[in-house]
């Protein structure tokens, strides 16, 4: 009965009031939707949706068209030599000048159709879907790691307004044991000894209410940073076992299944072997089809027009580049073997992360039920200790050294309680499973998948997509 009344107490402590009151999903689901870190990723996504049309756009038809419009003024001067055929030494010099003004002008319309490019186009689409994909999982791995730092934000601020409201219950404690010491040493039941030990814990109480107050007042600026708004009144937390296995050997195989980490760098991966194949194209032949209109009006002198159309085919077989293109096959190659050991790394990595959170996650469930038998015993020694205090057998230290471990283990509670609750939560984004649908959060979730439908198709257009935001 004791311990259940320790943990009402230790409950009731962290509200202010229940009415009203904010509750832990409604942080995270204020945190999911008012987050400039998960609005940042989401246009960071957004931006790299546009590498797959990017990549289209190489196959596509290419039209330009062209015009020149100026203004000519030519001076034509000749000299001559004039003999006279019956005086071959009489002869006379002429002079004659030409003058003139145009205006030459041309237009031309030109357009080329890529036919075969080596797949460079199919390839670099493809290894551009893969990094799309990679996207999706990081942002993915950028909510839970919002959502989580919520769930702690929220946690703080219930486990630093219990912990100071316990030091301010001590503190007024402390001071009814202060005016009872001075009453017991004015009936000459004590000593001057005894007075200044309570006076010394009284004082050390009141310092700690100023750090427990500035724990809170961090925790609240956490809180703010993360969610949005400041606290005002909260619900007390619960753990998430429900949504966790049994057994730590199903959570590790869920992670390795599910974690956008290790999904993050598979698709990395395949982008990267996609890309050699993008880097050989460079190795074949690249043929397109071009057509030219054109027009030119007195390009080439006074009163002359010259009007022509083309179509051909264009081949280029490259033979030698200098080994720029074999050299980037071979970083190529060697990037993707990279790729594919970081996706053993990331494995690595997870396993070890989930070990530690479920262990933490054990430890906390542990460190509750013995802080609540601590809480207990405690409370059982301190009236012991008051009483055995009224006979005479023990001292005012005595009962201050008794209301001190009393307070540590209810402060422990407290930090234990936090912990559990928020080593559940590590554990199931160790899982990769932290998300709005496996915490039933609501209706409202962005799809990543909504703004790629829209825009991977795009032949053209420079607004973006408003739907996918």
């Amino acid at each position: 009965m004791r311990k259940e009344r320790s943990a009402l107490l230790l409950a009731l402590c962290a509200l202010s009031s229940p009415a009203h009151a904010e509750t832990l999903n409604g942080a995270l689901l204020r945190a999911y939707g008012a987050s400039p870190v998960l609005n940042s990723s989401r246009a960071g996504l957004r931006a790299l949706d546009e590498k797959v049309p990017q990549a289209l756009s190489t196959m596509r038809p290419r039209a330009s068209a062209g015009a020149f419009l100026g203004a000519q003024q030519n001076r034509n001067v000749q000299r001559q030599l004039d003999i006279d055929l019956n005086d071959p030494t009489a002869t006379a010099n002429t002079k004659s000048i030409q003058s003139g003004g145009s205006v030459p002008r041309s237009a031309s319309f030109a357009i080329e159709q890529p036919v075969f490019d080596g797949f460079k186009s199919q390839n670099a689409t493809r290894a551009a879907e893969s990094g799309v994909f990679a996207g999706r999982e990081r942002l993915r791995l950028t909510e839970q790691r919002v959502l989580f730092a919520a769930v702690s934000a929220y946690m703080n601020v219930l486990r630093d307004t219990a912990a100071l409201k316990l030091q301010e219950n001590n503190v007024a404690v402390l001071a009814e044991q202060l005016r009872q010491t001075k009453e017991r040493y004015n009936y000459g039941q004590i000593t001057l000894t005894d007075v200044a030990q309570a006076e010394a814990r009284l004082a050390a109480g009141q310092s700690l209410i100023g750090q427990a107050r500035a724990n809170l007042e961090a925790s609240i600026g956490a809180y703010r940073q993360t969610i949005g708004v400041d606290p005002k009144k909260l619900s007390p937390g619960n753990p998430v076992d429900r949504l966790l296995p049994k057994t730590r050997e199903e959570a590790e195989r869920v992670a390795q299944a599910e974690h956008p980490v290790i999904l993050a760098a598979l698709h990395d991966a395949d982008a990267a072997d996609i890309d050699i194949k993008v880097i050989e194209s460079d190795f074949m032949p690249k043929l397109s089809i071009v057509g030219n209109v054109f027009t030119q009006t007195d390009i080439s002198g006074i009163y002359n027009r010259n009007i022509g159309a083309s179509i051909g085919g264009r081949l280029n077989v490259p033979l030698y580049d200098g080994g720029i293109t074999s050299s980037q096959t071979r970083e190529a190659k060697e990037l993707a073997g990279q790729r594919r050991l970081d996706v053993d790394v990331a494995r690595a990595d997870l396993l070890a992360l989930v070990r530690a959170n479920w262990g933490a996650l054990q430890a906390a469930k542990i460190q509750i039920a013995a802080a609540q038998t601590q809480i207990a015993a405690a409370e059982r020694a301190l009236y012991g200790v008051r009483e055995e205090a009224k006979a005479g057998q023990r001292t005012t230290l005595d009962i201050l050294n008794a209301q001190q471990e009393l307070l540590n283990a209810r402060i422990g509670l407290i930090f234990a309680q936090r912990e559990r609750v928020v080593a559940s939560y590590a554990v199931l984004a160790a899982m990769g499973r932290l998300s709005t649908q496996a915490l039933h959060l609501g209706e409202a979730r962005y799809d990543p998948a909504v703004h790629f439908e829209q825009v991977k198709d795009s032949w053209g257009g420079i607004e973006t997509p408003d739907a996918g935001r």
